[in-house]
This record gives structure tokens, C-alpha cells and sequence, in this order.
């Protein structure tokens, strides 16, 4: 009588403790979905963007120096879980943001005197147009590496 009341009682345990599991795999495997769904989004939004950036550059609506800041860090920004080796793909674009990334931005820039600012606009854009055709011959096959991201 004992040992079936006890054998009752551990079938009883293991089957709660069986459920709880099988409740927490669900949430889990729930959670995940969630995950992947948002990271897969993030991955969208940053390769519009970065194809946004490419046509504008391409168009010359925006800076060749201003766009390799944006798009390198938009591809340092990429939630990918093996990332290419950008500097080896698009090597002139980030030599042109090595170089260009030591210029003042934002506020510091406002901080500068107008002669200062005009020195650095001068030396950026002897920068810019030493790379601007090697940056814009990268960029086609940017655009092609989005497409193939989403």
C-alpha cells in the first residue's frame, strides 16, 4: 500500500516536472522566434539603409566622405553572425574612413575657428577626390551584398 501511494506520488512529480520543462522549451523556442524576427528586421533596416546611402553617393546627393562614415558604421553595425571581412571587401572605402575619420564632427566641429574649419573642409575634400572613384566602383558591389542579406 505504502509503495503505491509513493510510486503515485513520483509519477505525480515527474509528470509536473515534465510539463514545466515542456512549458519552458515552448517559451524558449517563442523567445528565439522573437529574436530572430527582430534581428532579421534590424538586418533590413541597416541594408535599406546602406543601399539608400550607395545610390545617394552614386547620385552625388550626399559626400563620398560623409556616406563611408555612415556606411562603415552601418556595416560595423550589422547583426550578422559571421561578418565578412569589410576591410577586405571595400578597401577603399574604409581607407577613405581611416582617413577621413580624424576631421571634426558635430560639435567640435562648431567649437572650431572659421579658418580651422576651412582648412580641415580643404583637406577633406583633397581626400575625397583622391578615392572618390575607387569608393564609387565599391559600391555596386555593396549594393549587391545587401540584396543578398534580406
Amino acid at each position: 500500500m505504502l509503495w503505491a501511494v509513493l510510486t503515485g506520488v513520483a509519477l505525480l512529480i515527474i509528470l509536473g516536472l515534465g510539463f514545466y520543462a515542456g512549458k519552458m522549451l515552448f517559451l524558449l523556442k517563442q523567445q528565439k522566434a522573437r529574436q530572430e524576427a527582430t534581428r532579421q528586421s534590424r538586418v533590413e533596416n541597416i541594408t535599406e539603409s546602406l543601399v539608400l546611402i550607395a545610390k545617394a553617393m552614386e547620385q552625388q546627393q550626399c559626400d563620398i566622405s560623409e556616406g563611408v562614415i555612415r556606411i562603415v558604421n552601418l556595416l560595423n553595425a550589422l547583426p550578422i553572425v559571421e561578418q565578412p571581412d569589410y576591410k577586405t571587401t571595400y578597401p577603399h572605402i574604409y581607407a577613405l574612413f581611416t582617413e577621413v575619420s580624424g576631421f571634426a564632427i558635430l560639435e567640435e566641429r562648431q567649437k572650431l575657428s572659421k579658418a580651422e574649419r576651412r582648412k580641415q573642409d580643404i583637406a577633406r575634400e583633397q581626400i575625397e577626390s583622391e578615392y572618390e572613384s575607387k569608393v564609387l566602383s565599391e559600391l555596386p558591389a555593396l549594393q549587391t551584398y545587401c540584396e543578398t542579406l534580406v
